[in-house]
Parts: structure tokens; C-alpha cells; sequence
């Protein structure tokens, strides 16, 4: 059966000509987290007849995905979520009314004139603010709305970057000088720019998937990869475990997404929530894994999970940042990483690679392991599995695995400052890990891990091994 050919439990027709007349959400950034997470919840909405009107999606960046995926499909997809017990389940989702591209001009300042508009999403990834072409083109729009009257939207960032909601501002804002244009300025500054946090792992699509997929009937799901190196496919595969806290602020209203699993609280606790995840739940545990997997030779992050040694690297690395969290309320910390540890990083199904986790690991050091430092400050000397990470990650720029073999070192903006520096150098580069490593007593230790994690073939197992027991 084709997608397109899919019978829904709502009038879906009926849908599409409401969001047409009444268009109330737009998101930019067609990829696989918007499907997984935000028109998920839209279409739970629909079916439980809680909204009348969908999403209209906007791609940005990579046209082949609407020209080639959405089009063809109707604008639906599936979504395959993939369980840690093994089993899968099946959604379609309908709730994508339109899918644009930046070509489709007209209609997106239509779209943005409209009254009924209360939200503008994105999941750009974090590079797309810093496009200056990408935001004057989003501006633009905005502009096309103050024109038109001016009406309150809310402009919401789903990326994954700190106070996303500020960089988000800080960009349309800066586009918006460009018009000279006092009273649109003003505009753009009474614009609610909430803070978000997200997390949902949706890698790749699977070439496994789509033949089990084929094999139960559905037509066409074969993955493609477009001239941008995007890989897409009609179908999404994602874990089970999502979170979407947002930072409750819409001045137009909003759908009642509560329904559909997603969380609406203040700012302080949006930001508590994204330095609970980033700073200590999540996030340290992958950079850890990753670096050492790509020492140990480890393909996938499951596969390091069913390892006792980097199990239990995982494990301390969270145990040592979790004193240092702020409860947020909405979400226990004490439950979010237990599911980290037993439901989301050892599930076979999720294919994420250390090598690509290990992607800017410079950039994302002060934000992962800087709060926590900074919490235990001089105590930080007595900690043992996060300075463990740290040098594994300086014994990792080295480019020599622990069988003596090189590896190609992931992309990072300080690659080839780093790989020039000796260890006692890097350590002293505050900007890298948000303190004075040398004031609190930690360079020393890791400096200690890192000679022994340096001593040929076979060390790096040997010391893990030693200082995990």
C-alpha cells in the first residue's frame, strides 16, 4: 500500500482545507526529529479531535526532501518506533498539511498575514541561525506579517542548542535592523521567542527498515540520499523515549499539544531542564562513550553499553554530574538518566555511532562537564569518571586507537589547534572546559589518566578497566 493511500480516522481532507483557510503552525525544517516529535503530537491532536487544522512544513535548506519524500507521499509519513525490548510500532502521520520550500514565496507571506497563525517552529539544527541568508529570509516573512497588521506569533526554536529561544531572537532581530524601520523593530522585540528543551534520538533511516517495511506491504520506502547529503526516506526510525518541554509564552494561543505528551511550564524551569539533560543526564554520558568507543574500536553506542567497562563509565560519568542538578520538576532527573542508561543508550535498534557523537567535542566540553566542574569546584580533584573522560578525549585526538591503529578524527572547528597543542596545554584552554583546571586541582589527575591511557597497545582497556573498580 502506498502512503498517499493511507485511510485516516479523521476527515483529513476536511483538515487540509481548514489549514489552508486558517493556517495556525508553520515549522521550518522538514528532517526526521519534525516528524518524529512535533507532528506526532500534532497528529494525536487530529485524531483525538482536539485541532481541526495540521502543520504546514517548510524546508529551508534541502528542497530534494519536500520535491522527493513529502510530495509524492502526500505530505505523510511513517513513523517507525523502535522499542528497547525489540519490538517496533506504526504510525502514519497525516498532520502535514503543506510542505513549502522558500521558492513558494507568495504563499508563505500569505501564510504569515494570516491572523489565525499562533506558531512558528523550527528544527534547523544549530548552524541554521548563524545563516544570515536563512534568517533575512525568515525575517522577511515576519515583515510581510507586521505589513499586514502585525499580529503576535510565537517564534519557537526545537534545537537542540542552549537558550535556543534567545539565539533564535538574537538573529531575527539582528535581520531586522537591516529594514531601518524603527516600528518593525519594535515589532520583532514584542514577539515571544519561548525556550525549549527537546530530545529524541531519530537517526538515519534504516535500509533494514524499509525492507521489513516492504516486506509487510508499504510501497516505496526506500531511503535516499540528496545532492546535500541529507538521508531521508518516507518512513522516520526513533526511540521511544521523547521529551519536549516548552517554555509556556503564545501570545496567539496554541493547540492543546499537552495532549500529545508534550510539557508547557515557565522559563527557569525550561532551563533547568535543559541543563539537567545537557549538563549531566545525557549529554556527558554520550561524549564519554563516544570518544572511548572510537579508541576501542566500537561502531555503534549500544554495542559500547553491552561492554561492562564502558557500561560502568557511563554510569559514574552520571552519577558524578547528578549532585549537581537542579530538580526542574517537571521531569526527575533520577528517572531520565535510569532510562538513559537502561532503555535508550543500550537499545540495538537505535544505529548512532560514537564517531558521530565525538562530532565538535571542543564545542560542546564547557556546556556538557563546565557546570558540573564549576559545582564542585576544588572538590572536583575527587572525582575519578569525568576527568577519565576528559583524558580519554585528549588521548582520543591523538588519532591511534588502542590496537595502535590510526582513525580519522571527527569534524571539530579546532581540530588542527588542538592536534598541534600537548595535553598540558589543552588543559589550560579555560574557554574549552569553563574553568581554570589547574586552579581546582584537576589538571593534575587527568594528566595522570591520560599518561596511562598512553602507554602502546592494550592501555586504554587496561586503565578503564583499572579505575572503573
Amino acid at each position: 500500500m502506498k502512503l498517499k493511500d493511507h485511510k485516516f480516522s479523521y476527515d483529513r481532507e476536511k483538515m487540509l482545507t481548514e489549514t489552508k483557510g486558517s493556517p495556525s503552525w508553520v515549522h521550518f525544517g522538514c528532517g526526521n526529529i519534525f516528524r518524529a516529535l512535533p507532528a506526532r503530537c500534532a497528529e494525536t491532536l487530529l485524531e483525538q479531535g482536539l485541532t481541526k487544522t495540521g502543520i504546514i512544513a517548510v524546508e529551508g535548506y534541502d528542497e530534494e526532501i519536500v520535491e522527493k519524500i513529502y510530495r509524492p507521499n502526500n505530505n505523510i509519513s511513517l513513523l517507525v518506533t523502535l522499542k528497547a525490548n525489540g519490538s517496533s510500532e506504526e504510525t502514519v502521520i497525516g498532520s502535514v498539511a503543506e510542505s513549502l520550500t522558500f521558492n513558494d514565496g507568495e504563499r508563505l507571506k500569505q501564510i504569515f498575514a494570516a491572523p489565525s497563525l499562533a506558531m512558528v517552529s523550527f528544527t534547523i539544527t544549530e548552524k541554521g541561525y548563524s545563516s544570515e541568508k536563512y534568517m533575512e529570509q525568515i525575517t522577511a516573512l515576519l515583515h510581510a506579517r507586521f505589513k499586514s497588521g502585525g499580529g503576535p506569533v510565537a517564534m519557537i526554536s526545537m534545537d537542540n542548542c542552549s537558550n535556543n529561544g534567545d539565539v533564535l531572537k538574537a538573529a531575527v532581530s539582528k535581520a531586522a535592523e537591516k529594514y531601518g524601520d524603527s516600528g518593525f523593530v519594535s515589532y520583532i522585540e514584542g514577539l515571544s521567542f519561548p525556550l525549549t528543551m527537546i530530545d529524541k534520538i531519530t537517526p538515519r533511516p534504516d535500509a533494514a527498515i524499509a525492507e521489513a517495511l516492504t516486506n509487510e506491504g508499504w510501497e516505496d520506502m526506500r531511503p535516499i540520499v540528496t545532492e546535500k547529503s541529507t538521508y531521508i526516506a518516507p518512513f522516520v526510525n526513533a526511540e521511544e523515549c521523547e521529551y519536549l518541554v516548552i517554555e509556556d509564552d503564545f501570545p496567539n494561543g496554541r493547540p492543546c499539544l499537552e495532549k500529545g505528551g508534550i510539557i508547557f511550564t515557565d522559563r527557569q524551569t525550561v532551563i533547568r531542564c535543559e541543563k539537567m539533560k545537557v549538563g549531566a543526564c545525557l549529554n556527558p554520558l554520550h561524549t564519554a562513550l563516544a570518544v572511548f568507543g572510537c579508541l576501542l574500536g566500537f561502531d555503534k553506542i549500544a554495542g559500547e553499553m553491552a561492554d561492562e567497562d564502558l557500561r560502568r563509565l557511563a554510569e559514574g560519568v552520571g552519577a558524578e554530574g547528578l549532585p549537581a542538578v537542579e530538580n526542574p520538576g517537571v521531569l526527575s532527573p533520577e528517572k531520565f538518566i535510569a532510562d538513559v542508561l537502561t532503555r535508550r543508550l543500550l537499545s540495538p535498534h537505535i544505529p548512532d555511532s560514537p564517531r558521530r557523537i565525538a562530532t565538535d567535542t571542543s564545542q560542546k566540553i564547557p556546556v556538557r562537564f563546565g557546570g558540573t566542574l564549576k559545582y564542585y569546584g576544588e572538590k572536583a580533584a575527587g572525582l575519578t569518571f569525568i576527568p577519565l573522560a576528559i583524558a580519554g578525549w585528549l588521548r582520543y585526538l591523538n588519532g591511534i586507537d588502542d590496537s595502535g591503529n590510526k582513525f580519522d578524527l571527527s569534524p571539530d572547528p579546532l581540530l588542527s589547534e588542538l592536534t598541534g597543542k600537548t595535553p598540558e596545554e589543552i588543559l589550560k584552554m579555560k574557554d574549552i572546559f569553563a574553568v581554570d583546571l589547574y586552579e581546582i586541582g584537576l589538571a593534575e589527575k587527568i594528566l595522570d589518566y591520560y599518561s596511562k591511557l598512553s602507554q602502546g597497545v592494550g592501555s586504554v582497556r587496561r586503565t578503564l578497566h583499572e579505575k572503573l573498580y
